[in-house]
């Protein structure tokens, strides 16, 4: 039997060093995967979001009234943001999800609150998601017994222990706080942005591999035009596992659907839009790349800050401000308000504007890159 040699044991572990530096895709997945977990699970990810936005339409700018809103802020459950002109425009804040509570105050409130003529105040919460929801309700049903403590004192003070005012609550797009309603649609980004970016990231590397990649751009064929051609049939693909997963989610989860024409029509922009920018997003890491263990080691190393970052597990205002810095970046942020948006409020075009124009600007920058590094011969 042959003896164990160290000197050969050693050989090969400097082969297997050696080889490892060069490979520098998967070098760096190990050194940084396990920064990028510590940051994310350390600091990114709450499970109490707090510092939610906020708008308050005040009709009574008495001190009292003042104090609730004062109150409010100091739960750090939220932060009022907007302070609108109307229930129309706080309406439209609410439908566009640039706020989560939306506080209304009527004209009356002071004076019924001093009469002890049961006085109230209405607060509309954001349910979509019913995670963010809960912290907010939670924040404004503490208000009749924290909000006047200090200003209803001696002649006006409370004869009874009954609070000075009530806070009606309305839940909003889901009231029953379902969490396959948020959850669902969520789903079909993930699905859409996993399977796109390494199918396309996979087959593209594994023609370059097979040198067949080569051949075509030998031909009349630009690189803009065999980009479109590679990419077209995967835009179907997508189309179809689209419609698969509306469709279960009906059946299964009786998510709601758009009821307008417009609705379905600003959703198709929307799916189209993320679906052409995850391939675009494939095809650049294809470029990048040498072998399609690589395409696959850095689609997964996209889909982590994609899940975390994007709002899709964890309310995105509830994260931190780098952290909502780079899920801005991240199409799956922008694609989950559209599909939420469409699903649950009812959005149409007028009230996607921001969320398409940033998925257009990405596609575009995406494309542009691709392109820049696409070459007629492959080294």
């Amino acid at each position: 039997m042959t003896m164990l040699s160290p000197r050969r044991i050693a050989a090969v572990m400097i082969k297997e060093f050696t080889q490892l530096r060069r490979d520098r895709i998967t070098y760096a997945m190990i050194l940084v995967m396990p920064l990028m977990q510590l940051l994310l699970f350390g600091y990114a990810i709450n499970t109490d979001p707090r510092h939610l936005p906020a708008a308050v339409v005040a009709h009574d700018h008495g001190r009292l009234a003042n104090a609730v809103v004062a109150s409010l802020e100091r739960t750090s459950y939220v932060d009022v943001r907007h302070m609108p002109g109307s229930e129309a425009e706080m309406d439209a804040l609410m439908r566009r999800g640039e706020i989560s509570l939306a506080l209304t105050i009527p004209p009356d409130f002071t004076e019924r609150v001093l009469k002890h003529d049961k006085a109230q105040i209405l607060a509309e919460v954001d349910a979509s998601d019913p995670q963010a929801a809960a912290g907010v309700a939670a924040a404004v049903a503490a208000l009749p017994t924290e909000s006047l403590r200090h200003d209803l004192q001696g002649v006006t003070a409370r004869p009874s222990a009954a609070p000075p005012f009530e806070v009606v609550v309305h839940r909003l797009y889901n009231p029953e706080g379902i969490n396959s309603y948020n959850i669902v649609p969520g789903l079909l980004a993930i699905i859409l942005s996993m399977t796109l970016v390494m199918m396309t990231a996979m087959a593209v590397t594994r023609e370059v591999e097979r040198g067949t990649m080569e051949s075509l751009l030998a031909t009349p064929a630009t690189a803009f035009e065999v980009m479109i051609g590679k990419l077209a049939p995967y835009v179907v693909v997508g189309l179809i596992q689209t419609v698969i997963v509306l469709v279960l989610a009906r059946l299964l989860f009786s998510v709601p659907l758009p009821q307008t024409l417009a609705g379905w029509f600003a959703l198709a922009v929307g799916i189209v839009l993320f679906i052409t920018s995850n391939l675009a997003l494939g095809y650049l890491f294809s470029t990048v790349v040498r072998s399609q263990l690589q395409a696959m080691q850095v689609s997964m190393f996209y889909m982590m800050p994609s899940l975390f970052l994007s709002g899709f597990m964890f309310p995105f205002q509830g994260l931190p401000s780098w952290a909502r810095v780079i899920g801005e970046i991240i199409p799956i942020t922008h694609f989950l308000r559209v599909i939420r948006g469409s699903l649950l409020k009812g959005q149409v075009l007028a009230d996607m504007g921001p969320e398409l124009l940033a998925l257009a600007a990405f596609l575009i920058a995406v494309s542009a890159i691709t392109l820049a590094r696409s070459r007629k011969t492959l080294d």
